[in-house]
């Protein structure tokens, strides 16, 4: 029997629910219904009377004995009754060879009158199993209480003659052999990370390579990386390029309500790892059982005894052993210190957000398995998905396929992927949701607001598209801005442009109508965010100095846990600083729309009549935009 054999069935069946459960389950029945056919009229040959006629033939002397059960009672007749009252008949299918009724219960009339006539009778106690229906009830416990024990055997062993002892085995999945249909041709947009574990396999198949100048095979290497990056890919590639054994699971596998389970599957993944050795080991979702021990609003002893095995195992290989741990995590952050350092997790590799190029390698990859029309442009597609992961990458392929398909194309067009990628972006749009004129007025000129001032300023990304068609739960229109190029800096001016983008539909409104709506609220919240990350992380604040008063992100672009390290006066100037740098912003973009007043009417007028403003009725709108220059100037001409 081969290592696959032993691991318990995928199907999650065992051996009390497959073909010995079932022989076993029809046998119960099978024994239930003879008992039932032993006591019917087709074997007894006992006619079913009522029980006052049962007494009236007792009176009329035509039964000579009785047999009393606890339900029922059988009365044999006479030799004159039975060639009268029981002789067989056409319509009769069997022949009867005596009475049976059911008694009255607490009746003792019956034996009153059978001592009065003479008529023999003798009792019997059945203990409720007179009947089919009374043994049914008899024997059914039985057969519930047997399959609760199956339930229980396959939910704590997942199956085997001896479950029970397999509690604290490990639930990795083992690959022998080259079982995944991907490789690293597959995988695209992380290329250092590729070659990290394009080593770590050449490392298993050639170890003397490495190990004759004294070296040794790493431990562990640590994928870490936003959701979607490809970090379960990079492992499912490694299990298709590798020829070793090559264990998978999840983190949540080693969890369980029962405190020592986790650690003793620990043990019992490294036991069989070693006997496999080379092999890899891929734990995905690491954090499910790496997060930092000793905080007591987090403390769980079962998973610290799991990380506690973890990283005794972890510690304790031998270093000829070739076993190597490969895990993943998009939480790096709440991993124990002690699970990180080397000698456990030897490399720590990060698969972040892929580049235009990445992405461009990505779009190939999901796109050999679509049919593509002559007008579709892979390359600017790369470069209209700034910030997209391979799974969001995947998604708008995927999208393209369907909306080409449902329009009942030969091929995927260009323009699908562009809808695809406002699905992603902006959500499905809501052509249902219908706006009354008051409304779709407000939200005309608020998206050309938007538009406008991103055009009078620089640092600010293009406007592709002008919509006022309402997409998501909440957009009622949206303004998509697309960078040109990949930006992993900004400066303090293009900030301050990106903010006044943002309040451009907000004060759009204002000039306008003299009021302002709720249609700002999202605007609002990322201006506060960028505002207060400008004053209070960056140090960009004339006030304040250099100085970074928050927790700021980590290395994923996430942001860290608010635990306020300065005093309340210096809270109060950072408040103060914020709303110092969104009014003077506000002020600007007031001065920037006053210049272009009679534009934002004709905007939002086409916007009004077309609902969507793009290519190049856009680009002769945009050419119009008069710059932003002085300040000065601008409110010189705003009075």
């Amino acid at each position: 029997m081969s290592e696959n054999d032993k691991q318990p069935d995928d199907s999650g069946n065992s051996p009390f629910f497959g073909k010995r459960g079932l022989l076993i389950l029809g046998l119960v029945f099978l024994a239930v219904v003879l008992l039932g056919l032993l006591n019917s009229p087709l074997v007894t040959g006992e006619k079913p009377i009522p029980y006052s006629e049962f007494k009236a033939k007792i009176s009329e002397g035509k039964i000579k004995s009785v047999s009393i059960y606890d339900t029922h009672a059988v009365g044999k007749p006479t030799d004159e009754a039975l060639a009268t009252d029981l002789k067989p008949t056409a319509d009769d299918e069997i022949e009867f060879k005596a009475w049976r009724t059911n008694i009255v219960p607490q009746d003792d009339s019956l034996v009153d009158l059978l001592d009065e006539k003479g008529v023999q009778y003798e009792a019997f106690v059945t203990s409720g199993c007179g009947g089919s229906d009374s043994m049914l009830f008899w024997v059914l416990p039985f057969i519930l209480l047997f399959f609760f024990w199956s339930f229980m055997f396959r939910r704590m062993g997942a199956g085997g003659p001896n479950a029970a002892m397999d509690f604290g085995k490990s639930r990795a999945k083992l690959n022998l052999e080259k079982d995944s249909n991907v490789t690293f041709v597959d995988v695209a947009g992380c290329d250092e990370a590729k070659e990290e574990l394009e080593e770590i396999v050449h490392f298993l198949k050639e170890p003397d390579k490495y190990t004759r100048l004294g070296g040794k095979v790493p431990k562990g290497v640590l994928l870490v990386g936003p959701p979607g990056t490809g970090k379960t890919l990079l492992a499912r590639a490694v299990a298709g390029e590798a020829d070793v054994a090559f264990f998978n699971l999840s983190g949540s596998d080693f969890v369980e309500m029962f405190v020592g389970v986790g650690a003793a599957r620990v043990r019992d993944l490294f036991e069989q790892a070693k006997k496999h050795a080379p092999c890899i080991i891929f734990v995905d979702e690491l954090d499910a059982i790496g997060k930092s021990r000793g905080q007591a609003m987090q403390s769980n002893e079962e998973r610290e005894q799991t990380l506690n095995a973890l990283l005794v195992e972890m510690d304790g290989f031998d270093a000829n052993a070739s076993v190597i741990l490969l895990a993943a995590t998009n939480r790096p952050e709440v991993l124990d210190p002690a699970l990180l350092r080397p000698g456990r997790f030897d490399r720590q590799v990060v698969v972040d957000r892929p580049d235009i190029r990445g992405r461009h390698a990505i779009l190939k990859i999901h796109a050999r398995s679509v049919v593509l029309s002559d007008s579709v442009d892979l390359e600017a597609l790369a470069q209209q998905t700034p910030g997209f992961v391979g799974a969001d990458l995947a998604n708008v392929v995927n999208e393209a396929a369907l909306l080409a398909a449902r329009a009942g194309k030969d091929a995927v067009e260009h323009s699908d992927f562009g809808e695809a990628i406002e699905r992603v972006i902006a959500g499905l749009e809501r052509k249902s949701r219908r706006l009354n004129p008051k409304e779709k007025n407000i939200v005309a000129y608020h998206e050309s607001g938007h538009a406008i001032v991103s055009g009078a300023l620089e640092g600010t990304d293009d406007v592709q598209k002008v919509s006022i068609v309402s997409r998501g739960a909440a957009a009622l229109g949206y303004t998509l801005n697309i960078p040109q190029e990949d930006r992993f800096l900004m400066t303090k001016d293009e900030m301050k442009a990106k903010i006044c983008g943002l309040l451009g539909g907000r004060a759009a409104e204002e000039i306008i109508f003299g009021d302002i709506s709720t249609g700002a609220s999202n605007d609002l919240q990322r201006v506060t965010d960028m505002a207060r990350r400008m004053t209070a992380d960056y140090g960009m604040s004339e006030t304040l100095g250099n100085v970074s008063y928050g927790d700021g992100e980590n290395y994923l672009g996430q942001m860290g846990v608010s635990s306020r390290q300065y005093s309340e006066k210096t809270a109060v100037a950072i408040d103060q600083e914020i709303h110092t740098l969104i009014d003077s912003m506000y002020d600007r973009t007031l001065a920037i729309l006053n210049e272009n007043r009679e534009l934002l009417v004709e905007m939002s007028e086409y916007l009004k009549e077309n609902e969507v403003l793009e290519g190049e009725d856009l680009k002769s709108f945009m050419d119009r935009v008069k710059p932003f220059s002085d300040p000065k100037s601008f409110a010189q001409s705003a009075e």
